[in-house]
């Protein structure tokens, strides 16, 4: 027998791999006209908010050769589509420019800002998925009973209840009348600044900032589950003698993709939703950066912070429609 008899088939793509590369060169083909949108969106509205950055810097005083100095080092003085086209240059390099109140690279500023900030978002998520998972169950399961009642009017209530003030509300509680949870930061002062430390800091915001989320996706799973246990798919397979558990199985199933698109959204509100729990709560993330730097009209700063939640918003949406079409062959077909 020949040698080559021997050797194991070589694995090849099978045809169902073929309609998800397309579906995936497709999609991240139309995201590069999609991130183009958005940076000429936020060049233009960070651009034509009122106000004068090198006044800011400089301050009312400066002299009339400070100004024109800063002010061609920061090429301001050129028109808007040649600043757009210079900073979207720098911009695909990874050169987001220099801060002008901090006098540091935006990149230096704005990666640990990312960190807290996915640290946050990664903690409402834990809650968004957990809860409205429970709760859109509990929903769908027993719609009649009381439990189920109480869950669709939590539901309800988390998305209606304003996000700062539920906040605040947080902090009045669980912080100053209680004394449970600190108020704000990630360590205490005199805290060892280990994980128990940015735990505890954790809860309030990390509540805060899933309550309109867990809502949401609460609803959306309570409605995609409720219609598979009514439809034919639940009706067959009971016919056929499988048990409670084993249709609930299925019906999750076929509820799934509308929990996954869903809590996809939410990851990505999350990720740039966050500015006013980051804001009340002192978190440092990218949100309360770019408050900051709105408020010292640091224009490089806010470019750079927007831009990098836009490609998250993006890159999640991306990711949210791979595994979309990698649980329902229909979508990726």
């Amino acid at each position: 027998m020949p040698a080559t008899a021997h050797r194991p088939a070589r694995e090849r793509p099978g045809p169902a791999d073929k309609p998800m590369r397309r579906f995936l060169l497709r999609r991240l083909a139309l995201a590069v006209p999609t991130l183009l949108g958005v940076t000429a969106v936020v060049f233009a509205t960070v651009a034509l908010v009122p106000g004068d950055p090198v006044g800011v810097f400089l301050g009312p005083g400066a002299p009339p050769e400070a100004r024109r100095e800063l002010t061609e080092r920061l090429g301001l003085e050129q028109p808007l589509p040649v600043q757009y086209a210079v900073w979207l240059g720098h911009a695909i390099t990874g050169d987001l420019g220099v801060s002008i109140s901090g006098q540091r690279p935006v990149s230096h500023l704005l990666l640990p800002a990312v960190g807290e900030t996915l640290v946050l978002a990664g903690a409402a998520f834990v809650l968004v998925l957990v809860g409205g998972t429970l709760l859109g169950a509990l929903g769908a399961l027993r719609p009649r009973s009381l439990p189920g009642r109480l869950s669709g009017a939590l539901g309800t209530l988390a998305i209606s209840a304003p996000q700062y003030s539920v906040a605040l509300l947080l902090i009045a509680v669980f912080s100053v009348r209680l004394g449970w949870f600190p108020s704000g930061g990630t360590h205490d002062v005199f805290g060892d600044g280990g994980g128990p430390d940015l735990l505890i800091h954790l809860v309030l915001p990390a509540v805060a900032a899933a309550l309109v989320p867990l809502g949401l996706t609460a609803r959306v799973f309570r409605a995609a589950l409720g219609s598979a246990l009514a439809g034919d798919l639940a009706d067959s397979l009971r016919a056929r003698g499988l048990s409670r558990p084993a249709v609930l199985w299925h019906c999750v199933h076929n509820a799934s993709p509308a929990l996954l698109t869903i809590a996809g959204l939410q990851l990505a509100y999350l990720l740039e939703g966050v500015v006013f729990v980051e804001t009340i709560f002192a978190w440092p993330g990218v949100g309360r950066l770019i408050f900051d730097a709105l408020s010292a009209r640091d224009l490089p700063l806010v470019q750079g912070g927007v831009l990098v939640i836009a490609v998250a918003f993006v890159g999640v949406n991306i990711l949210v429609d791979a595994a979309h079409a990698w649980i329902d062959p229909r979508v990726r077909s």
